[in-house]
């Protein structure tokens, strides 16, 4: 499997070159209405959210929306990698686990150029979105996680009532998820909705870049694992077991 490297930031400068002016963020944000309208039928709901078996080799279960979603194709809310809640403006300034820069990482830092190393690669509970805002058993998937999904999935560029993304069905029963092309938050503004997708796993690039975290990223031409800086504000599709 091909893994895209980039520098860090790249993705959301990248972003914020290609549009002229910031995007409206979806106006259908709010708690999962525990139906979903993707045309599939939900396989179960836990703590009042829909998930999806999609017949993982993992057993691990997929939600039908991303946090702050109400409907499939909903974009949801925002986050900074490591953050728990949305916010206006993401960039290095306003991240939580720095002081202001890509070198002074206050958690999550496995190398003593970029900040205060402890060694943590994957993000604390008290860290991750999914959990934060969804409760229960639910979390942020893995990047591990993410793989086995684009491995053990098809994954189709489709639009549902209007909002493209990626239909991502399984290969051994006819269930399926929606992750819609919510594009990302880079300094004030929302760029590439309806374009490209970007979606936090909770796992850190500790391996030479911990001012960074793993991501999944998609457009029309494809879909791959990437890397961002930790500050860009990205969409959150839990899982449990």
């Amino acid at each position: 499997m091909k893994t895209t490297k980039i520098f860090a930031a790249l993705c959301c400068v990248a972003a914020l070159f290609a549009a002229c002016e910031p995007q409206t963020n979806d106006p259908n944000n709010g708690q999962n209405n525990n139906s979903n309208q993707n045309g599939e039928d939900a396989s179960g709901s836990a703590n009042g959210y829909d998930y999806v078996d999609l017949g993982l080799p993992s057993g691990l279960k997929w939600a039908t929306c991303n946090v702050g979603a109400d409907k499939p194709e909903g974009y949801g809310d925002y986050f900074a990698w490591g953050e728990v809640e949305s916010k206006p403006i993401c960039d290095w300034s306003t991240y939580k686990w720095c002081q202001g820069s890509s070198t002074t990482q206050t958690k999550y830092c496995t190398d003593s150029e970029y900040g205060v190393v402890d060694n943590k690669t994957v993000l604390d509970l008290a860290d991750d979105a999914a959990h934060a805002n969804w409760g229960g058993k639910w979390r942020m998937p893995t990047e591990a996680e993410w793989t086995e999904l684009r491995e053990k999935c098809t994954w189709t560029w489709t639009t549902i009532h209007g909002v493209p993304g990626y239909e991502v069905k399984s290969k051994v029963n006819s269930n399926s998820i929606f992750l819609p092309a919510a594009g990302l938050c880079g300094g004030t503004g929302l760029y590439l909705l309806g374009e490209n997708g970007y979606y936090w796993s909770s796992s850190l690039e500790s391996d030479s870049y911990p001012y960074c975290a793993w991501c999944v990223a998609f457009s029309l031409g494809g879909y791959d694992s990437d890397f961002d800086g930790r500050y860009c504000g990205k969409s959150i599709r839990p899982v449990l077991k």
